[in-house]
């Protein structure tokens, strides 16, 4: 029994020498160490400073008894856990129960058995040291649960860093692959469209030269021959020889001005795409952002639900820019389409807030240079005069370009749609994400924009807007 049993310290608590000196030889036999006290105060103090294995705790004591030192032992901290093993030759239910509710785990009657003693108290510490083990391997347990959710999650954010690395991937693959198809397809659109043109616009000036030759011809003959034969006179009443001689030259002149316009849709389709373009080169970004604008031209004006949205160019002195022109003016695309589809989306609701609220939204104009082309010019509003002043808000997109800290180049793209919520913002750069139907958008538009300025150019793409207060997206890109 000895040999198998740890040297452990069993405090004996009685005021009787003959039950200390008979316990205390039993457990020294046993292979224990043994500890005694003679009162609860002198066993209180005993455990502060030596903590036993187990106490054997008599109820009847002089000063306090079993019981208040039991109740004392298990408000300490440090002894709360001891096991304690009430003696006693009471046989009163109510005071064992008494015991085991102050915290005891056994009960030993008086007059001990030996065997009975040993038995007891080896369960006990058994119990103890299951507990013990238990209570290790708990803590164990959630060291290594903690450690596996941390290895989880970091697993977990590596996945998705992964993913997200794979789709930014897939998104510019998709996209080199569509601006590249887009660019070979403009192009061969603009050659098409540029040689027949040439042609015209080449043979209209011949055609106005031919016809101002033979209306002199014409005028000397009837200076000469006023009264021609009868037959002649029906035939010049029949075709209207006034009429044509003043309405061919207006009709020349019509052609002459859409061979010009289809030879800007031409060129702007040239400069939109750049797809022959595979490093940065010095461009004027106002040419990039007129070309796109011709491109979205149709979409700009009168529609049966909708009205002409107007297009304000606040375009400031900007130098040459080095940059990727077919990627940029991809991004001025994409931001300019989103600015016409919240445009369009908003008339409802703009005209549902006018009957409840006349005060219109007002975009800030200030006092700047202006480059608008030709065909333009006449549905421009001043720059002096205010955005918007009626009551029904006219749907209005911005650009505003300028220089800041000598060597970056800001582009500003508002309009005065309807807005998003915050909720909404925070999400508008991420791949797959849209606020449109099914089949109107892919939610790559503005992911594509955002990787085009911050990883071709190093450069920042942000977006202002609140529900009700429009949009306005900031495109800041250094000048080399």
């Amino acid at each position: 029994m000895a040999q198998s049993t740890e040297s452990r310290i069993i405090l004996i608590v009685d005021d009787n020498p003959t039950n200390l000196e008979v316990l205390s030889e039993s457990l020294s036999i046993a292979g224990f160490d043994v500890a005694v006290a003679v009162d609860g105060e002198s066993a209180l103090e005993q455990t502060e400073y030596n903590p036993p294995e187990l106490i054997l705790l008599d109820v009847m004591m002089p000063g306090i008894d079993g019981f208040e030192t039991c109740r004392r032992l298990k408000e300490n901290p440090l002894t709360q856990d001891i096991p304690v093993i009430f003696m006693t030759a009471l046989t009163d239910t109510m005071q064992k129960i008494k015991g085991f509710s102050l915290g005891a785990v056994d009960y030993i009657t008086k007059p001990f058995q030996k065997d009975e003693v040993l038995a007891r108290v080896g369960v006990h510490l058994k119990l103890r040291n299951l507990s013990k083990t238990l209570e290790e391997k708990n803590v164990l347990l959630l060291q290594l649960t903690q450690d596996l959710e941390q290895r989880v999650a970091q697993r977990t954010a590596e996945l998705s860093q992964s993913l997200e690395e794979l789709q930014r991937s897939q998104v510019q693959l998709v996209q080199s692959e569509k601006m590249s198809t887009l660019g070979q397809l403009v192009a061969g659109i603009a050659h098409e469209i540029n040689n027949p043109v040439g042609f015209i616009s080449s043979n209209l000036t011949y055609a106005e030269t031919y016809f101002q030759d033979l209306n002199k011809i014409l005028q000397l003959y009837l200076q000469y021959y006023p009264h021609p034969d009868p037959e002649i006179c029906e035939e010049l009443e029949a075709v209207e020889l006034d009429f044509l001689l003043e309405d061919l030259p207006k009709i020349l002149q019509s052609m002459k001005v859409g061979t010009e316009r289809l030879s800007n849709i031409s060129l702007a389709l040239r400069n939109f795409s750049r797809s022959d373009i595979s490093e940065k080169m010095s461009v004027d970004i106002h040419a990039g952002l007129d070309s796109t604008l011709l491109i979205l031209k149709h979409r700009l004006q009168t529609k049966k639900k909708s009205a002409a949205i107007e297009v304000i160019r606040d375009y400031g002195d900007l130098p040459l820019v080095e940059c990727y022109p077919g990627r940029l003016n991809q991004v001025f695309m994409n931001i300019l389409a989103n600015a016409i589809d919240a445009l369009e989306s908003g008339i409802g609701d703009r005209k549902g807030e006018t009957k409840q609220n006349s005060s219109p939204l007002t975009l800030p104009v200030k006092q700047q240079q202006f480059r608008t082309p030709p065909e333009d010019q006449a549905s421009q509003t001043k720059n002096q005069q205010p955005i918007i002043n009626h009551q029904i808000p006219i749907p209005t997109i911005r650009i505003q370009t300028k220089v800041i800290e000598t060597n970056w180049v800001v582009i500003q793209i508002s309009d005065n749609g309807p807005g998003v919520t915050e909720s909404v913002k925070q999400q508008l750069f991420e791949p797959m994400f849209t606020t449109k139907p099914p089949g109107k958008g892919t939610g790559l538009g503005l992911s594509i924009a955002r990787q085009i300025v911050e990883e071709y150019h190093q450069g920042r793409l942000s977006c202002h807007s609140a529900l009700g207060e429009g949009t306005e997206f900031v495109i800041k890109i250094p000048m080399k």
